[in-house]
């Protein structure tokens, strides 16, 4: 346990709406080692984001953590006052979001909003600071630092955006850093080139990664480790490498068969078919039953438990492959 930086322990998220409580993240359990990262993957809706939101305490009503523990680093998230709550964001853990033009404020610069967190949390005065603000600017491999720090967010390119926004999340050195969907709204060209320096950066940082996605093909460039998600629930968890080369739950297995491949010629790619259930309205039993090419009775009345199939190699299904 020595090495576990990020334990979360039966983590239950809802959101309680006029039409009911819709249980967004569903008795979710994981941890993750110092320097090393986890990718988090399924579909829209999954519950993917609505995790690291409620470890980072970023829920606002009516979204209510209704159970469980968030450990980093031995510091239970959510038990921390709003005062501690600023003491960890941004020192011991940074976040970068999905889309850059809506996480930075719009009428203040790139600079004034490094040197906002930076003076706060490394206790340095405004030249120091934009100093170092600036060095970030450099380190994420933007352009003209010196003139960047002037500009607003709207005078950056997408790419540039991004890039800022994960010189805001590295300028404390966080030991552990969440990145939800970083690179969805960027072309492939920019895609590559902030996944290459998110590695780098943790790699010189000894930094340990949440990496958020519904895109396997970045899971597989990024991530040591993989947890499929799906309704809310935790599906399957492993290595990555058993997660790509001997997936044991049928969804995962039928997500990585739609996925176009060099050298195999079809006339159509599989597809799981019907559609995700309603959070308000989850089925009895397994929550991809409805979907299920394996499902049995059984699938239909009791929720399989999240076992070890193999080392490490955990998986929710009752007929797994």
């Amino acid at each position: 346990m020595s090495d576990v930086l990020v334990s979360v322990r039966n983590l239950r998220t809802s959101f309680f709406t006029k039409a009911g409580e819709v249980k967004a993240v569903n008795d979710v359990s994981y941890s993750i080692n110092k320097g090393q990262t986890l990718g988090i993957v399924g579909e829209s809706g999954c519950g993917k984001s609505v995790t690291s939101y409620s470890l980072m305490r970023l829920l606002e009503s009516p979204g209510k953590v209704v159970g469980g523990e968030a450990l980093v680093d031995g510091i239970d998230m959510l038990k921390l006052d709003e005062k501690q709550l600023g003491e960890v964001r941004g020192n011991k853990i940074g976040m970068i979001f999905q889309e850059p033009m809506t996480a930075l404020n719009p009428v203040f610069t790139i600079g004034y909003q490094l040197d906002e967190q930076i003076m706060k949390h490394m206790k340095l005065d405004k030249n120091a600071s934009k100093e170092r603000a600036v060095e970030m600017l450099r380190v994420v491999g933007i352009p003209s630092p010196g003139e960047r720090y002037s500009n607003y967010p709207h005078q950056l390119s997408g790419g540039m955006r991004q890039r800022a926004m994960i010189a805001m999340a590295l300028s404390c050195n966080p030991d552990f850093l969440i990145a939800d969907e970083p690179t969805t709204a960027l072309d492939v060209t920019i895609q590559g080139q902030i996944l290459e320096l998110i590695q780098s950066l943790q790699e010189k940082m000894n930094m340990t990664v949440q990496f958020i996605t519904h895109d396997l093909g970045v899971i597989s460039e990024i991530a040591d480790n993989v947890m499929v998600m799906y309704a809310g629930h935790t599906v399957e968890i492993g290595r990555a490498d058993d997660i790509f080369n001997r997936p044991k739950h049928p969804y995962t297995y039928l997500l990585l068969e739609s996925i176009p491949r060099l050298g195999r010629h079809v006339e159509r790619l599989p597809t799981i078919e019907g559609s995700v259930p309603s959070p308000l309205n989850l089925p009895p039993g397994c929550p991809f039953q409805n979907r299920c090419p394996r499902a049995s009775d059984e699938c239909r009345t009791a929720m399989p438990p999240l076992e070890e199939h193999a080392d490490s190699h955990k998986v929710a299904c009752f007929h797994p492959h």
